[in-house]
């Protein structure tokens, strides 16, 4: 049987393929007050703006390549059970590879009904006002915005705590409740995080800290994940 590696990933995993995060200093993605462009408050002020908006990034996704620590963590599922727990909305780690991807907040290459949030569509074209699901709702991003459930939360914290490794890439750790997964590993299980400006983690026996861009640091943790084969 293998090792589970179970791996949290955040936006700075895929800023290195050149993709915008939201939580930039000032507040703004892209010129946008994010809460206008990701909030139920902001779809019922201006739901063409949403649409619009995400149509862009959808095409900023599409354009984009995998890189380098998409493609390290894949590989590694020639030696580890690798379960991926992404906030990203993009499908850079499936594009690299990797089969066993939980998107905790939604998927830009997906939409759903705004009268059902359980049954999503592949997106093949821009959404519109005006184009609705079978249910006669008006079709939105299958995302989830500020304010909105997690509801994949629960099934992330059950991968968690079956880890024999875990690992933090490319997050700030200040995004909850996908912040709080650390609370789910075990106590004697190895924890690696790897970011350019590591979070502020509770120390434990082993936590393994590199701080260095996805792509760099996938290098030193693929070094130090030899002795754990």
């Amino acid at each position: 049987m293998k090792t589970r590696l179970v791996v949290l990933t955040g936006a700075g995993i895929s800023a290195e393929s050149g993709l915008k995060t939201f939580r930039d200093s000032d507040g703004l993605w892209e010129g946008h007050d994010v809460y206008k462009v990701a909030s139920p408050d902001g779809w019922k002020a201006d739901p063409k703006l949403v649409l619009d908006f995400y149509n862009l990034r959808r095409k900023d996704v599409m354009a984009a390549k995998p890189n380098a620590a998409h493609i390290g963590l894949a590989e590694l599922q020639d030696t580890f059970d690798v379960e991926i727990i992404t906030q990203n909305i993009d499908d850079l780690h499936e594009r690299a590879g990797s089969k066993k991807v939980l998107h905790l907040h939604g998927e830009i290459l997906k939409m759903r009904s705004v009268l059902d949030e359980t049954r999503s569509y592949a997106i093949e074209k821009d959404i519109v006002l005006g184009d609705v699901a079978v249910d006669g709702g008006q079709l939105r991003p299958d995302i989830v915005w500020f304010g909105e459930t997690v509801h994949k939360i629960i099934e992330a914290a059950d991968l968690v705590s079956t880890a024999d490794i875990f690992a933090v890439i490319g997050t700030s750790l200040v995004v909850y409740p996908a912040a709080g997964l650390l609370d789910y590993v075990n106590p004697q299980v190895p924890v690696f995080v790897i970011d350019k400006r590591l979070p502020d983690v509770t120390p434990r026996a082993s936590l393994h800290l590199i701080e260095k861009p996805a792509t760099e640091g996938m290098i030193d943790f693929r070094q130090a994940l030899a002795a754990f084969k």
